[in-house]
């Protein structure tokens, strides 16, 4: 204690490690974050009270995701006393497909009542967000919907819940959450810059997004480098994309957006830009939705790719990389960050 240069009055208070629980299709990811939280979380830290503390370490715990014969979930969460009553606790969840909802909302339902001091919920692909509006009398806006769901999770000893979401589609979804829980908006755009500062030709990089709605989310985030903005318009039938602001030429042009469904808006925004003087191209998304492998438009498409960049949001993200020109920027430094800037892991 003589090298730290705390004062005499100083003194250690133990804490119990914070506890992450995940999905059991999220386990490589869940594995990494504990790995990554654990290393970092070393160094004492003076409270304001004048204690010293040191950081949670975290770990590592399953729940059995097992079935009945009917096909409803039969989920059991062993050590509950020892594991979650009184300790801060974390769930990494995936609701990449419908009929994956209903086990983890009854396990995020189930983990605060379970005494925990504090409970954080991590689920980096907001799935409904692309149905936030009601445009036309009788549209459903589900992102509402799945909002109020998450908004249900039971208050902890601590008080509200927090959500952790990685690019929601729109920012205003943050408000369709009740007062209950706390939305932590999130973005994994941080792993593309550091992407990018790897590359040996980094001076020669544009930005470019797909449409105006990706321009006013991002945009700002890459202010050391010039953005173009590409826009839809319609003739007849079709939908054609062109280059509305910048200049592509003589670049390397990263398309940068949220999520990729088809992957159809992305191939003709390349062409419009290597119609514009564009000499490379590759494209970044955080969430590779990708239904029906709608992916392998990217390995045998007449526009070549350079690179396309995705998250493991989704956890079918790991196989897709397996297939060029698709490449992993993995979520866990950007969660283990983010967790180690939450209250829960520092006071």
């Amino acid at each position: 204690m003589a090298d730290s240069g705390l004062s005499e009055k100083a003194s250690y208070v133990p804490r119990p490690p914070a506890v992450l629980f995940y999905h059991k299709s999220m386990s490589q990811l869940a594995q990494s974050i504990c790995e990554r939280c654990s290393h970092a979380l070393k160094s004492p830290i003076v409270t304001q009270k004048g204690l010293l503390q040191f950081q949670q370490s975290v770990e590592l715990r399953s729940v059995s995701w097992q079935q009945f014969p009917d096909g409803w979930p039969n989920l059991f969460i062993e050590n509950v006393k020892q594991d979650c009553a009184g300790r801060d606790v974390i769930f990494l969840g995936s609701f990449h497909y419908p009929e994956v909802v209903f086990e983890q909302l009854s396990i995020l339902y189930k983990i605060p009542r379970l005494l925990a001091r504090s409970f954080t919920a991590i689920v980096p692909y907001f799935p409904t967000g692309t149905m936030e509006r009601e445009e036309v009398e009788g549209r459903v806006a589900t992102a509402k919907t799945l909002a109020m769901l998450l908004s249900a999770i039971p208050l902890t000893a601590r008080g509200p819940s927090q959500i952790m979401v990685f690019d929601i589609h729109a920012l205003q979804e943050r408000f369709y959450f009740t007062d209950n829980v706390i939305p932590r908006l999130e973005t994994a755009i941080p792993l593309l810059l550091r992407e990018i500062t790897l590359l040996s030709q980094h001076n020669d990089i544009s930005i470019a997004f797909p449409d105006d709605g990706a321009f006013k989310r991002f945009h700002a985030m890459f202010s050391s480098f010039p953005t173009i903005t590409c826009t839809k318009l319609r003739e007849g039938d079709k939908r054609i994309v062109r280059v509305k602001d910048g200049d592509p030429s003589g670049h390397h042009v990263i398309i940068v957006d949220d999520l990729v469904m088809t992957g159809g808006t992305l191939v003709q925004c390349a062409k419009a830009l290597l119609s514009s003087g564009a000499v490379k191209i590759s494209a970044y998304v955080t969430h590779a939705v990708f239904p029906k492998e709608s992916w392998k438009l990217f390995t045998d498409c007449d526009v070549k790719f350079d690179k396309f960049y995705i998250t493991d949001s989704i956890p079918h993200a790991a196989y897709i990389a397996q297939h060029p020109p698709f490449k992993i920027l993995s979520l866990c430094d950007s969660i283990s960050e983010a967790l180690l800037g939450f209250d829960l892991l520092q006071s």
